[in-house]
């Protein structure tokens, strides 16, 4: 039976705890509302010549901040949107892409199994890991839209997906990209199409119908937040604001911190029931592959925090430890995660809980001498409360 879409938007707002709509996402080819800035707006503070000091639990000694001039600010602000923010995106709708192209490759004929599957497969972990990345970006066009929950619908607490596939398949044998995009979250994005290649042996033509739609549905998706970015990035990263505020600012490390607090909540603790009752899934479970999308958030985070622009700046005060500390963490993260099993799930509860605990550490850089150094503060949607 096909899932009312009325009906399955709703599941689909208490599933992911945020009210959703049933209504097409808004076009996001428009200009960033007002809205979407709230974050920004609510954590951003006037410029001062004053310090900023804080101390973590395990030390005594203030953090210093540095002096960041208004030029600084902006050449790093536009690095990120230029050189980080934009490509994630479209290397996350490349890959789309290419999943696109093989699937039209490979059922011509069906049933499509072996290595066909197989390849099909490979290519949705690799376009899994692109969005995982892009998860970075916590603002903007993807979220202001909506899109990033028909993009990957997670956590899925309810296993909607794995029916709502199932049924919309029945129901539409012959299903084209134009009409997955009215469908329900459920059975969209990455996830979807998971459910598609990994839970079946083979696909069908009716199967084979509807991974070729939710990826062009999907590249289509992301080349529009994409679009948005490369024709909006001045404001939603507050770019022209640099000599008033650190806006900016705010809203991108706030942002990556948030990537640590949902990774560590929503993909680690929650589904191994480490701090309390087991609820929702790891990510990719269908597919068995929470590891590589771990992987690739932590690779984002290394990326974006090893940057050499940004080292360059926490550099210009030699008093701070806090580029080498990011460092170390992260490091430590990434060697104790390529041990672990490609399924987390199957790793022993001791393994686990040292992952959690890694990534509590990171956010405690993050916290406590990163966003300090920089002279800005953590924002209201922290969510980690370690």
């Amino acid at each position: 039976m096909r899932i009312n879409p009325a009906l399955a938007m709703v599941l689909s707002a208490l599933s992911a705890g945020i009210l959703i709509s049933c209504v097409k996402p808004a076009d996001d080819n428009k200009a960033p509302e007002s809205d979407s800035q709230k974050v920004a707006q609510d954590s951003a503070e006037p410029k001062t010549s004053e310090n900023t000091a804080s101390s973590d639990n395990n030390s005594e000694k203030k953090i210093i901040a540095v002096d960041i001039s208004a030029d600084t600010e902006k050449t790093y602000l536009t690095h990120v949107a230029n050189d980080i923010v934009i490509p994630a995106y479209a290397d996350a709708a490349k890959q789309s892409d290419l999943l696109h192209d093989l699937a039209q490759k490979h059922c011509q004929q069906v049933p499509v199994s072996g290595d066909e599957l197989q390849a099909l497969r490979d290519q949705w972990l690799v376009l899994a890991q692109a969005w995982a990345s892009a998860e970075m970006v916590n603002f903007g066009p993807a979220t202001a839209s909506m899109s990033n929950l028909y993009i990957n619908y997670y956590p899925d607490e309810r296993g909607l997906v794995h029916s709502g596939v199932a049924d919309l398949i029945t129901a539409n044998p012959k299903l084209t990209a134009e009409q997955l995009a009215n469908e329900s979250a459920i059975v969209q994005g990455v996830p979807g199409l998971e459910e598609a290649l990994y839970a079946n042996d083979s696909l069908d033509a009716g199967q084979c119908a509807y991974v070729m739609s939710a990826s062009s549905a999907l590249s289509t998706r992301l080349k529009d937040i994409e679009k948005n970015w490369q024709q909006n990035s001045t404001d939603l990263l507050a770019i022209d604001k640099t000599a008033e505020s650190d806006q900016g600012l705010n809203q991108w490390f706030n942002s990556l911190l948030s990537l640590v607090e949902t990774m560590k909540s929503n993909a680690i603790d929650q589904p191994l029931g480490l701090t309390g009752k087991a609820k929702g899934h790891l990510p990719a479970a269908t597919a068995g592959q929470s590891r590589a999308i771990i992987n690739a958030k932590l690779a984002i985070l290394n990326k974006t925090m090893t940057d050499p622009v940004l080292t360059a700046i926490l550099g210009s005060n030699d008093e701070n430890a806090v580029a080498d500390n990011l460092s170390t963490a992260l490091a430590d993260t990434t060697t104790l995660l390529a041990q672990m099993p490609e399924d987390l799930a199957t790793a022993d509860k001791t393994t686990q809980q040292e992952l959690y605990d890694n990534l509590t550490t990171i956010t405690r850089v993050i916290k406590r001498q990163l966003i300090p150094t920089l002279g800005i503060r953590v924002g209201f949607n922290s969510t980690d409360g370690d």
